[in-house]
This record gives C-alpha cells, sequence and structure tokens, in this order.
C-alpha cells in the first residue's frame, strides 16, 4: 500500500477527484495544490518530443521546442535492433528530464493493414511480434528513466479517414491474433504507465468507452493496472467510459464532465468505487513520473550521433545488381545529384508527431564530405515542388546525368502526402518523378535510387531500369549522413523491411475495403495482412516482408530444436561469409502443419540481429513457449496449441528461407465443451464423448429399424450435422418419453461426470506415488 496516495484519497473531495480525472490543459494533468498533488507535464513522442512553446495550444502548425528527432516508427521498425530502440528509449527519457517532460505519448504500436494508412510512419510494423519486441524494448528504456510512456492507439487506428465516427468491424479471432496482440506483449513485457485509447469505434462501441476492450480484455484479462487515457477529444460518452476503465480525459479542464461525474455518483449511477479507482491509477501515475530517482549519465549523450546511428541501422537496401554499391571514390571522379531531397531532405511525417529538430543532416553535403575534393558532384533540382510535369527540368537533369560517371536519384512522397488526419491517396511516386528516373535510367545505365517515404512504396515500372535502390524511409535528423556513408561503403546496410512492398496497390489484401462506408469499416480479409496474405495468395510482392540486402553475405547452418515440458529451444549457427563487417537479422517463422482452423502459411516469433566481423561464426538460441505455437479459438475464447507437427522456419525474409526443422509438438489434447448443436465430428474426436455417444446409441438401436454405428462411413456422411440432429433422424421411434433436447443434456453431463471422475482418479493415483 502507498501511504502517500491513500492519505490523498482520504483527503480528496468528491469534486477534486472527477477534476482529477481530466487534464488541467492541453499538455498537463491536474494539481491540487492544498495536497501537495503536482501536475505533471506530458508532450508527443513517437520519434521525439513535440513540446510546445506553450501548454495551452497544439502547435501543430507551429515550430515547437527543439529536441532530438530519431527515424519514424516505420524506419526504426526497420532496424529490428530490440538493443537500438531500448537505447533511443533511454535517450529520450534524459533528453525528455531535462526538457520538464514526464509522460511521452508513444510508442506507436498499431498494425499496418493497408499502406494508404495516413499515420503509418507512426507504427513500426505490419507483424504484432515485430512491433510488440520493439515496443516493449522501447518502453523499458523509456521508463527506466522516470519519463512514462503511453502506447497507443487502442485500438485498431487503421485509417484517417472518417477515423472519429467509423467502426472497425474486427472479428474477434483477427482482433486478437493481429490488432492486439503487440499491444498485450508490451504490457506483459514492459508494464507500460498509461495506454492511448483511440478516436475510432470498435465493433459499433467508441474505443473509449468499449468495455469489452477496456476492461475484459486489457485490465482483467493482461492485468493492466496503469492510466488508460484518451487521445485527444476521444472521449464521446464520459460516464460511460469511466466504468469501462477510461481514466484521463485529454485535453482538459472539461469542466462539464467533471460536473457531469460528479452528479452520477450523487445519484447512484456511478459508484465512488468506481470512481476511486481511476483516481488511484491517476495519483500513482503521479508517483511514478515525480518521485522515481535514476542516476545521471556519467558523460553527457550525443543523441544527434545516436540519431544517425539509428537512421543508418534503419536504411534498406533493397536492389544493388551487380554489386554497384558501395561507390569507391577512389573510382568515381564525376557524380550528378539529382532530386530536391538531396538538399531537403524529408525526415518525418507531419502532425502530432512532428519533431523540430536539433539538427539536420543534408545528403549533398555529407556525400561531399566523404568523397572528397577528388569527387565532383553537380546538381539537378529535377522536379518542381508541385506535381507539374516540367519536360525542361527532366531533360536538364537527364543532360547532367549522362555526362557523369553515376548519377543518384533523391525521391519520394512529397510532404503533404503522408500526415495524421489523411490518407494517402496512392503509394506510386509522383508522375513527375517517375518521368524524371525514367529518363535519367535511359541515358545513365549507373543510376541509384533514394526513395523516401513512411509506408511502403509501388516501384513498378521504373525499378526494373535502374540497378540500386535504396529505401531512406523518413529517418530523421540523422538521415542524411546515414545514407551518404551507405552509398560510400562507410556502413554496411542492414536495415530489413518491416512491412511488404507489393508490386502494386491493388495486391494488397485491403484494397477493396480500404475505407469506410457508412460509419463502417469491415476487415473482412481477417488474418491474412501482410506477408500473411501474400504467403496464403501465393502471390510475388515487389520486396518481402523481412527483406533487406547486405554488402557482405550470410550463410545458416545447423539448426538444431529441443524440446522441454513447456517450450522449445531453437539454435543454429550464422557465419558472415563476406569479407567486410556486417548485421544480419535472423527472422524464425512458426507454421502450424494440422490445425483443424485455418491459419497462416508462418508467422513470425522470433528474430535478433547480429553484427559479424568477416568469416566470423555466431551461435543464435530462440526460446519459443507455448503461446507461440497457439491460435485465438474463439470456440473456448483462449489461446490453444494444438498438439501435432509443426515446422521451425528460419530465414533471412520471409521468402528467403534457408533452414527448416519439423517437430512434433505435444501440448495434451484440449477437452472439448460440448453444447446442443455441437457437432457428431467433435463427440467422435473426443474419446470420453465418443463412448458415451456410443452407449447412447447402442440404446437407441434396439428400438429403431435403421440403426447407427460410428464408423468411418457413417461419419464420413453425417460428421458435420449436429449429434441432435443425428438423434432426430434416425431415433424417432426411441424418442417417446424424452425429447432430443432432453438426450442430449444428459450426454453432455454424462461426460462431464466421467472426466471429473476420471480428473479424480488422476489425482489420487498422483498423491499415493508422492
Amino acid at each position: 500500500m502507498n501511504h502517500k496516495i491513500e492519505h490523498w484519497m482520504k483527503e480528496l473531495t468528491l469534486e477534486e477527484k472527477a477534476s482529477l480525472c481530466a487534464g488541467l490543459n492541453m499538455w498537463m494533468t491536474k494539481g491540487i495544490d492544498r495536497l501537495n498533488i503536482p501536475a505533471i507535464h506530458m508532450y508527443d513522442g513517437t520519434n521525439g518530443i513535440r513540446k510546445t512553446s506553450s501548454d495551452e495550444e497544439m502547435g501543430i502548425t507551429s515550430e515547437n521546442i527543439p529536441a532530438t528527432c530519431y527515424p519514424t516508427g516505420s524506419a526504426i521498425g526497420s532496424s529490428w535492433n530490440i538493443e537500438l530502440l531500448h537505447e533511443i528509449g533511454v535517450a529520450l527519457g534524459i533528453e525528455g528530464k531535462e526538457m520538464g517532460v514526464e509522460l511521452l505519448l508513444g510508442p506507436g504500436i498499431n498494425m499496418k493493414r493497408t499502406p494508404l494508412g495516413g499515420r503509418n510512419f507512426e507504427y513500426y510494423s505490419e507483424d504484432p511480434c515485430l512491433s510488440g519486441e520493439l515496443g516493449a524494448a522501447f518502453v523499458n528504456g523509456l521508463q527506466s528513466q522516470g519519463v512514462g510512456a503511453s502506447v497507443k492507439h487502442f485500438a485498431c487506428n487503421n485509417q484517417e479517414y472518417e477515423k472519429m465516427v467509423t467502426s472497425s468491424e474486427v472479428d474477434e479471432r483477427t482482433l486478437r491474433e493481429i490488432y492486439l496482440s503487440a499491444f498485450e506483449r508490451i504490457v506483459k513485457k514492459a508494464n507500460p504507465w498509461t495506454m492511448m485509447c483511440s478516436y475510432n469505434l470498435l465493433n459499433g462501441s467508441y474505443a473509449s468507452e468499449n468495455e469489452h476492450l477496456l476492461d475484459d480484455i486489457l485490465r482483467k484479462e493482461w492485468g493492466y493496472e496503469g492510466v488508460v487515457l484518451s487521445d485527444w477529444t476521444a472521449v464521446n460518452d464520459r460516464i460511460r467510459g469511466l466504468k469501462a476503465g477510461l481514466d484521463l480525459e485529454m485535453p482538459g479542464p472539461a469542466h462539464y464532465n467533471a460536473a457531469a461525474i460528479v452528479e452520477e455518483v450523487q445519484k447512484g449511477t456511478l459508484s465512488e468505487e468506481q470512481l476511486d479507482k481511476s483516481v488511484r491509477r491517476i495519483l500513482t501515475l503521479v508517483e511514478q513520473v515525480t518521485d522515481h530517482e535514476v542516476e545521471s549519465p556519467e558523460t553527457a549523450l550525443d543523441y544527434h550521433e545516436l540519431a544517425r546511428r539509428a537512421a543508418a541501422e534503419s536504411i534498406v537496401l533493397l536492389k544493388n545488381d551487380n554489386g554497384i554499391l558501395p561507390l569507391d571514390p577512389a573510382k568515381v571522379k564525376s557524380v550528378a545529384v539529382i532530386g530536391t531531397f538531396a538538399k531537403k531532405p524529408r525526415i518525418q511525417g507531419a502532425g502530432s508527431a512532428e519533431v523540430t529538430p536539433t539538427s539536420v543532416d543534408i545528403p549533398w553535403e555529407e556525400m561531399q564530405k566523404i568523397a572528397g575534393e577528388a569527387v565532383q558532384f553537380h546538381y539537378a533540382e529535377g522536379c518542381p515542388k508541385d506535381d507539374r510535369i516540367d519536360d525542361t527540368m527532366i531533360e536538364e537533369s537527364a543532360a547532367l546525368a549522362a555526362k557523369s560517371e553515376l548519377a543518384i536519384l533523391f525521391v519520394g512522397q512529397p510532404e503533404y502526402a503522408e500526415s495524421e488526419m489523411h490518407d494517402l491517396n496512392g503509394i506510386d511516386l509522383p508522375e513527375h518523378q517517375v518521368k524524371l528516373i525514367e529518363a535519367v535510367a535511359a541515358v545513365q545505365p549507373k543510376c541509384i535510387v533514394v526513395t523516401s517515404s513512411g509506408t511502403a512504396l509501388a516501384m513498378r515500372p521504373w525499378i526494373q531500369h535502374v540497378p540500386a535502390v535504396l529505401h531512406a524511409w523518413l529517418t530523421g535528423q540523422g538521415s542524411g549522413r546515414a545514407v551518404a556513408e551507405i552509398l560510400f561503403g562507410l556502413t554496411n546496410p542492414s536495415g530489413k523491411l518491416s512491412e511488404t512492398f507489393p508490386v502494386k496497390l491493388s495486391d494488397n489484401p485491403s484494397h477493396m475495403r480500404i475505407r469506410g462506408e457508412n460509419g463502417k469499416l469491415y476487415y473482412r480479409e481477417g488474418l491474412f495482412v501482410g506477408y500473411r496474405y501474400y504467403d496464403r495468395k501465393e502471390l510475388a510482392p515487389q520486396f518481402p516482408f523481412g527483406h533487406g540486402l547486405s554488402y557482405t553475405s550470410f550463410a545458416y547452418s545447423d539448426m538444431r530444436v529441443t524440446q522441454h515440458d513447456h517450450s522449445v529451444t531453437v539454435s543454429l549457427q550464422v557465419e558472415n561469409t563476406g569479407a567486410i563487417a556486417g548485421k544480419e537479422v535472423v527472422q524464425l517463422y512458426v507454421q502450424d502443419e494440422e490445425c483443424k482452423w485455418t491459419r497462416p502459411e508462418k508467422e513470425l516469433k522470433a528474430f535478433i540481429k547480429i553484427e559479424l566481423e568477416p568469416h566470423e561464426k555466431k551461435e543464435v538460441v530462440f526460446e519459443l513457449e507455448e503461446r507461440d505455437f497457439a491460435y485465438y479459438n474463439t470456440k473456448y475464447n483462449r489461446w490453444i496449441a494444438e498438439t501435432g507437427y509443426f515446422k521451425l522456419v528460419a530465414g533471412s525474409s520471409s521468402r528467403d528461407i534457408r533452414l527448416t526443422e519439423r517437430v512434433f509438438c505435444d501440448f495434451g489434447k484440449e477437452e472439448a465443451s460440448f453444447h446442443k448443436f455441437s457437432l457428431l465430428n467433435d463427440w467422435v474426436e473426443d474419446p470420453t464423448a465418443k463412448s458415451v455417444l456410443e452407449k447412447c446409441l447402442h440404446e437407441m438401436n434396439e428400438h429403431v429399424t435403421d440403426k447407427v454405428h460410428l464408423n468411418e462411413e457413417f461419419i464420413g456422411f453425417w460428421g458435420d450435422f449436429p449429434t441432435i440432429k443425428v438423434l432426430q433422424m434416425f431415433g424417432q421411434n426411441w424418442l417417446i418419453h424424452r425429447t432430443p433436447d432432453q438426450v442430449i443434456d444428459e450426454l453432455i453431463a454424462e461426460v462431464e461426470r466421467v472426466r471429473q471422475a476420471a480428473a479424480g482418479t488422476n489425482t489420487a493415483a498422483a498423491q499415493s506415488q508422492e
């Protein structure tokens, strides 16, 4: 028991308790001066701290206090580096303390259902395992410094279009396996001090007042005890939200809702005990961020250097025909650099995540610093700032490329395309950029394209005409230096795509249902999001999930699988077979061969990023738990791992599979539960139930002409019928004094009696052995 919090609870008036359940202003919680309860400061922070000049202003369209701008979520997700995410979390915690920040609104964990999502640049991945592991590392790092995290947006915020009035309609299994799994992993591995609800409705109920989401799942099932706060203005029915577990309304002061809370308590329609739960959680948060003692680092952190390193780990080399990269300054005399982003790089998306950087590395400048005076760089803007096609600019760029030894084009999604509050219209480059690439590639075969975007890009047809593509994402203030170092070989690229790049937008599984209609958005692709869809459809993407090239090569060998009572250990050897040091991301996928329910072909369950010197070999070890083999069974409303054969698949990407082992896992027999319309197949697959049913049928056969025997032929025809229908079909002359419903109820009761008797016998036997 925290005596300070309990003292506060006793002294607070009802009106003060209600007032604590909303912010003081745009960025602060409310304090109570007479009780020395302090207010705390919170600011946006998915890829850096967006602290406004005043706590009364939103600060979306104005310059804010400068802070380190790290790679956006989609970029840092492609680092696949858990240690790096922890390090960035620590750095943001330290920088946050220096700036007076006590709660940082991040990380963004939502899955990338469609590449058109306006906030995709804030989110890590299309895969919950990758997002969950990276998010947990970030939260643990941040909170180790006494700055709270706010994991968002809970849940199913996958579009910006009419998001405040649209219901994400998601079946329970898809919800659990795809859209909640990363949040669950973070709650259990990192215990974030706050969670932020999303704007949208989920299956007809606003996330801010969704009892199933906030209470049944988050609180009761996952055991979460932290603060749930609203996204800004996401509150609709404050009383319903409070009952569901929404503690803190932002922004404040929301006097009208405080008055409503007081009134409902006084009327008895809202219990003060329910209000106290939220107030106690808010006071616990205040204690966590104000009484958390952290030792200052011995040496000052170089935030900009960390931003550079993070960018370098996130950038993905997509294509490198004939090893055109890295460039050797000793062998190149003239380079044409084309495109506005070479001098004015895109480093982040727009909206509430936009950081005012402390400084920005410029690719044009950094390349010249690295190459030195021996290399002559020539620049052409390539395209106008708007979307006009300027043939003169394109011709000038092509002419410059033709007289140079090679050309580097900097292209990407324009600034306006990727922002909170609207979705993208497409994932192709603007037409004038496509024409520019094709014109330059036609006259200069040594054409390297550097792309910038916060989401997947479609690259046909131009990618067929260029030998190298480097995807720079939106990699923060250090991206200019990172790009230059990769181009000239000072850094070996090690990023891997955290989302699938389709050949064209219509290949995406959500394409037919990208936006909601009449207030509802149906997730009818179900489990098949990202690589899960492309695997099942046997459809080749432009670049698969997990793809990323290196300037060296890696060999996988000696995969071993060891089974334990409740876990499986997988080990393998990875060797750097090239001439330079490099980092490899080893990805472990699990495939269920025998599940009765539909499952993806394979699913990512573990990964690690390792660094190897030339010809160095390291052992990689993964520990898989029963949950890693399970699916969410809506028949029993729980996670179930079925006994049977599984394939454990290790690869360098979801499509670059290096090693596979087949293993039989015995998770025990799941005892089925029966009801009135349970199928005959369900009864015969359970040994106890089958035995009980056979006794019943034996009795029935004595009174009927058309007898029933549970042989292969009978089950093959009638197996998908509810057992009660079999009784109705063949037992009419037997069912004189009992109804089919009564017989089924008796059978279900008998199955339960036999099971309990068997359980008692087993328990007695075990005790006698002890």
